[in-house]
């Protein structure tokens, strides 16, 4: 007996789903790797257990990246998790716990999920940084010291540590070059999610992400929240914009009211298969 599972992606951010709400799984980082491996397991960028939900939660959502590293937030999985709960649950409106907090999920009637995925943290201790520093600029530069060809970028915490460059043109920067230094920089002591955006209007950011434990994805749901309220801090941005990623567009509006971010986009089921390994007894007492 194996052990089922979902395949689902947002915008190209893709994920495994498993549930463990009625059977316990024991899970290894090896096994998680495994398969996240895109050449000899299923392939994925994020890895979704599903837990029984407590205090009214519908779920309670647990994240890993393609490393085996567990994380507390993934926008774009929060989105198809809402929407395939919410089909099995018949409700419009989830509530799902993660790390991160506690997020309420509405799926839309044009097939889009919208999730509230509350406040962002601009504190240089809860990015965090491993010195004081003012996160609208940080004192980062690559390139010669006197003419460095990326420099200041913003920091905002939406559940995990992003870092933000501001560029003129996003396609004039090669991310994956750079992104895993910058990811790994004696800065960010949990490391970070590295992105480049450009502004094209006030309500439109192009964006392209390196994402700490994956490398290049096609769509980060938490960059795009992370990069409209930096924007707007740095006087670039209105509130609500729309974030190109490589994968499509999210909606983002970082709310005057209460200074919650609201995400909005599509959602998609790829397919559905099983693990040959029963997880439930094949690696009971594992860390």
């Amino acid at each position: 007996m194996g052990t089922p599972f979902l395949k689902m992606n947002g915008l190209g951010n893709d994920f495994v789903v498993l549930d463990a709400r009625a059977r316990p799984l024991a899970l290894s980082s090896q096994t998680i790797r495994a398969m996240a491996d895109r050449k000899r397991g299923i392939g994925c960028d994020q890895f979704i257990v599903l837990e029984p939900g407590l205090g009214g939660a519908d779920t309670r959502m647990r994240i890993w990246n393609a490393d085996g590293d567990e994380v507390g937030a993934c926008g774009n999985a929060t989105r198809c998790i809402a929407d395939w709960l919410g089909a099995e649950l018949g409700k419009e409106t989830l509530t799902i716990d993660t790390d991160a907090g506690r997020l309420i999920a509405e799926r839309l009637k044009d097939g889009r999920v919208s999730v509230d995925m509350g406040r962002p943290r601009f504190g240089w201790e809860e990015i965090p940084l491993s010195e004081r520093m003012d996160t609208r600029v940080l004192d980062i530069k690559l390139g010669p010291i006197d003419a460095p060809v990326l420099f200041g970028p913003s920091a905002v915490n939406v559940g995990n540590p992003h870092c933000i460059f501001f560029v003129d043109d996003v396609a004039k920067h090669d991310i994956s070059r750079f992104g895993p230094m910058i990811e790994n920089y004696p800065l960010f002591p949990e490391r970070a999610n590295v992105s480049i955006a450009q502004i094209l209007a006030r309500d439109h950011i192009r964006l392209r992400v390196w994402e700490r434990g994956v490398g290049m994805t096609q769509a980060c749901g938490t960059a795009a929240c992370a990069v409209v309220p930096a924007a707007v801090r740095k006087g670039l941005s209105a509130r609500k914009a729309t974030v190109t990623l490589d994968g499509g567009d999210l909606e983002i509006e970082w709310r005057e009211g209460d200074d919650h971010i609201l995400m909005t986009g599509p959602v998609a089921l790829n397919f559905e298969g099983v693990w040959p390994q029963d997880l439930s007894d094949a690696e009971k007492g594992a860390a």
